[in-house]
């Protein structure tokens, strides 16, 4: 491998390092707004992304719930 693209796999591989969230709160933020950027350029929201989303509300509902609770 070209000394070249050595450097530029390492530069990716930091870059997405770096991008990757602390923790399930920052996961679905960086989830909703990409998926609210699709939807303001009129793209298909893709299954995935919209399952996760809603799993991860529901989540963050239930421990909100239960944390009003106590």
């Amino acid at each position: 491998m070209a000394f070249e693209d050595l450097k530029a796999e390492i530069a990716l591989l930091l870059s997405q390092m770096e991008n990757q969230p602390e923790d399930r709160h920052e996961l679905y933020l960086q989830v909703r707004e990409k998926l609210n950027e699709m939807l303001a350029f009129g793209m298909p929201l893709p299954d995935d992304l919209v399952r996760l989303e809603k799993e991860l509300e529901a989540e963050f509902r239930s421990e909100e719930r239960a944390a009003k609770k106590t």
